[in-house]
């Protein structure tokens, strides 16, 4: 006999009355029970936003559940989807140099921290490929020159497409993404960055801080948009520091930042907890 399926229920339309009530009463005629349920009704934008976690009962498949939901979906004019809980998301992660951020979910993928499924390790240089041959992930060489990005970026693309990535994760990728390929997999980027006052640009942002006398040093993990570095935003932290840290224990605190914040903000897409809601972003935390 089938055992009983965990699934996730998320959706986004106009809000209107009748939406929770709908949702709740077709999952209960179908046998589910509700084990978790969080939803937001923006008063700036109109748009209200859903997420259900419930457990649907043995011999009941992903597939009924979202013929049973169908009708209603419909009615309010949703944007939804039903998956399983169970099913870890594919995701493609690229990287430069800096490799703290990859190692870091690496390693949350081995423990079971994260639901995800690294399919490849993409990387302008070869750094990285130790750590993608030491945990046996498929590594793939792109190099990035000014005359080559379309042709880098159009290899990037079939890769995801040959990979099944549902998710790309910038984890400290230093090159810029163009346009086409930011709007083509809009809400399927994930990038990480140091966020200080100021925003400190250019080389060695930790070095520069440490010189203006910073007293809090941060990260900021967003979606990537055409608009460099102002996607909506998904994560942040920040730790305070002093005029006592030298230069390079700020490099090792952010670092720590970045790694952390990156993890959780690929989490929460993971578990389809994070909303867009125009240049802002919704998050139902657990």
């Amino acid at each position: 006999m089938a055992d009983p399926v965990r699934l996730v229920l998320t959706l986004s339309c106009e809000d209107k009355p009748g939406i929770v009530a709908g949702i709740a009463g077709t999952l209960a005629n179908s046998g589910c029970n509700i084990l978790d349920s969080a939803q937001f009704g923006d008063a700036e934008t109109g748009l209200f936003f859903m997420r259900v976690e419930f457990m649907a009962p043995a011999g009941v498949l992903r597939e009924d559940v979202a013929a049973a939901l169908t009708p209603i979906a419909k009615r309010f004019e949703m944007n939804w989807e039903v998956r399983d809980t169970a099913e870890a998301m594919p995701i493609l992660v690229m990287v430069s140099k800096f490799d703290h951020c990859l190692l870091d979910l690496v390693y949350r993928q081995r423990m079971g921290a994260l639901p995800v499924k690294i399919v490849a390790v993409v990387s302008n240089h070869l750094d990285a490929k130790p750590i993608a041959d030491m945990n046996h992930l498929p590594f793939h060489h792109i190099p990035v020159t000014r005359d080559t990005k379309a042709e880098a970026e159009a290899k990037l693309v079939d890769l995801v497409e040959e990979t099944g990535a549902e998710l790309v994760v910038l984890a400290r990728y230093m090159q810029v993404l163009s346009e086409d390929l930011s709007t083509r997999l809009s809400g399927r980027i994930i990038n990480i960055h140091h966020s200080f006052l100021p925003a400190f640009k250019g080389a060695k942002p930790y070095h520069q801080a440490h010189s203006r006398g910073v007293k809090l040093i941060g990260a900021t993990a967003h979606y990537v948009t055409s608009d460099l570095d102002e996607g909506p935003i998904i994560e942040q932290d920040a730790e305070r520091v002093s005029h006592a840290h030298p230069a390079d224990e700020l490099v090792a605190i952010g670092r720590d930042i970045e790694a952390r914040v990156l993890a959780r903000a690929v989490k929460a897409h993971a578990e389809r907890r994070v909303f867009q809601n125009g240049v802002k972003t919704v998050v139902f935390r657990p």
